[in-house]
Order: C-alpha cells, then structure tokens, then sequence
C-alpha cells in the first residue's frame, strides 16, 4: 500500500489528537498515546491539555489523585505517565531487557543482580498494603538491613538507577506527592485495575499496536528505538513483529517501508493532509515518537535545535504535520523562531494556537513575536 508524506503526518496528527483535538479525559490521550513522558511535570501536563479541545490544566494531577493515571519509569528508563491497566506490559518489556544483569550497569552501580532481587523482595514486603513512603523513608527502612547499607548512597540518588529495575517489576511507582517530596507506593496496593506484569511474549503485541496506533506507519527498528533505545536482541524483537501475522500492513512511502496495524490502512489510505499550525510542549510525544531522526517529521539539519543537550526536546511549531520551528515564552511574550528555511508562518493562526496554549498552560494571554 502506498501513501504519500502528507497522509502519514494527518493521520498520526488525527490519531494523537492534534488535528482534530478531542474532548476526552487525560486518562484517553495518555492511552491513545503509547503514554506521556513525566520526566518534566509541566510538559507532561501541557501535552494532554493542548490536545484538549477545552483545555483542563489540572487534568493530569486530578488523574493521578482519582488513581485513573500512574506515573512509573518505563520506555526509555523515563518517567512516563501510563493507565493502571495498561502500564504493565510496557514494564515488562522493560524488565526483559535485564539492564541490571549486564555488567556494565553492575559495574557502574555498584549493585548485583542479586542485590537487585533481595530489593525486590523487600521494597514489595514494605509497600504492601498500601503504603506511601518518601524516598528517605523508603531508605531508612531498606538501611536498617544490614544487606542494603553499602548501598544506601544509590539508593538515595534522585537519579533512581537502582530503583528503576523494581519499577519494571512492577512492586514500585511514583505515589502522590508530599510537598516537594516524591513518595512510592506498590502498584497492586494501589490501584484498583492495576493488572500486574504479564509474560513478555504476551506484553509485545500490546505495546507495538499501541505504538503503531498512534504513531505508525513505522518499522521495528523505529519502535526499538522509542521503547529502549534499540536494547531489544534483533531475533527477538523479530519474533516479537511476526508473531503479529496479518494484524500488520505493510506500508511504501517516501522510498521507505515499515507497518502499520492492519485495522487503520484503510483510514491511512484515505486521510487527506493536515493543513494548520499547532504548537507543542517540550518532550511532547509527537515528536517523541517516532524521534528526531525522522525526516518524515524534521529535517536533519534542523535537528540540532529540537533535539537539545542533555536529552532536552524543544517546545515546536508543527505546520502541516511537520517541525517548522520552535518556540518559548518571556514574560507574556510567545517567542516563535522559524527554520531559517521554513515559509513565512501565519500570524493570525499562531495568535489562535497562542490563545490556545495560553488556556491549556493555565497562563495570562502571550503575545506572539516572531524572532
């Protein structure tokens, strides 16, 4: 089947909830997204409120507090912010690479894969029933054994490295906060349609239909990359696409092929292209998606000013479905700066997605300069 550029930026536009927006919770777009980065809170929060057709900026944090969203480290080793129901197959996918078994990681932490299964144990025993303890009380409990006080450092480390292992099995996620204090919680205590961490081989298939889902058409290696930064072993991520069978299409465009799921190639097929300008949060996941690598979305030599130092993802101006800029606030001021090749951007149409960023951010109205 073959489509053109303009078909696959609508339709992953259409399905993300940009073009059109939706009026759904932010529990459906964190679902229909494949989940939110939550690394930076706010940007987690401008994500789903700007695909909101009446912006709620409050909608995420009620989420977490209904217990309607988790936030946990998950694809990429990041925070993201996941359905309860959902969130376990994407951690166990995670918890199958066994990151802290190679010995670089051991090496670099200082921890055992031993040491990370007497953790496990332990942390569940301690959150069971419900608990919601801070990261210090979390430690204060683990010190107190004498098999855990050489790592005690590490463990208080804001980084949570040696943590992360024990949220991708699923005894260990963010809580509701305490003042400026994280607290951890047990999912299965927690949340009621928490569903614990299935078999990899069963999780695989939910995750990339729910990748392709929204941001497909895209090929193995594209879905590696965003889930693990290309960790999976080849034969296994191989199995993990044909045991798809005939749920996937294979997808021609642009000189390139990759796969979409089979139940939205006819909808692909007849999308006709976007057309508008919208504007997007830093680490929004529309770009985080398919990553900064993709021509289709961003021209390379323009990549540089999206893709920051330290892993920093630019707020962007999307026309048409492709990165044509970025942009920041000063005060009230809306900053736009355009690709230094990029048309001449609509003033009247920036002044509408200003006003819309401005209610979806909770802000006083921005004024638009374009740099």
């Amino acid at each position: 089947m073959k489509v053109d550029r303009e078909q696959v930026t609508a339709w992953r536009m259409r399905r993300q909830y940009l073009d059109p927006r939706t009026g759904g919770s932010a529990g459906e777009i964190v679902s229909r997204l494949a989940g939110v980065q939550a690394q930076v809170w706010s940007a987690a929060e401008l994500a789903v409120a700007l695909r909101q057709s009446t912006p709620d900026p409050t909608g995420v944090d009620q989420a977490v507090t209904d217990r309607t969203l988790l936030k946990t480290w998950a694809v990429r080793g990041t925070l993201h912010l996941l359905r309860p129901a959902e969130a376990g197959a994407y951690l166990s996918l995670m918890a199958d690479l066994g990151t802290w078994l190679k010995p670089s990681w051991q090496k670099a932490s200082g921890v055992s894969p031993e040491q990370i299964d007497a953790l496990t144990d332990e942390v569940s025993g301690i959150l069971d029933g419900g608990a919601a303890l801070t990261r210090d009380e979390l430690v204060t409990r683990l010190v107190a054994d004498q098999r855990f006080r050489s790592m005690e450092e590490r463990l208080r480390s804001g980084w949570g490295s040696v943590l992360k292992p024990l949220a991708w099995r699923g005894v260990l996620c963010h809580g509701p906060s305490r003042g400026n204090k994280v607290t951890f919680v047990k999912p299965a205590s927690r949340f009621a349609d928490w569903k614990g961490v299935p078999a990899p081989e069963e999780a695989a298939p939910v995750v990339i239909a729910s990748y392709l889902g929204a941001h497909g058409p895209a090929t193995p290696e594209v879905f590696d990359r965003w889930l693990c930064l290309n960790s999976t072993s080849k034969p296994k991520l191989r199995r993990w696409f044909e045991g798809m069978g005939d749920r996937l299409t294979e997808v021609e465009f642009e000189g390139r092929k990759a796969l979409i799921l089979t139940e939205h190639a006819e909808e692909l097929a007849t999308t006709t292209p976007s057309e508008g300008v919208r504007l997007l949060g830093g680490f929004d996941q529309y770009v985080l998606g398919p990553g900064t690598k993709d021509e289709l979305l961003l021209a390379p030599r323009h990549r540089t000013l999206v893709s920051r130092q330290s892993g920093w993802i630019s707020p962007t101006v999307v026309v048409d479905g492709r990165i044509v800029g970025v942009w920041e606030t000063t005060g009230q001021d809306l900053v736009v700066t355009p690709f230094p090749d990029s048309a001449a951007l609509p003033l009247k149409a920036l002044e509408k997605e200003a006003a819309h960023l401005a209610h979806a951010s909770g802000t006083g109205p921005l004024t638009v300069r374009i740099a």
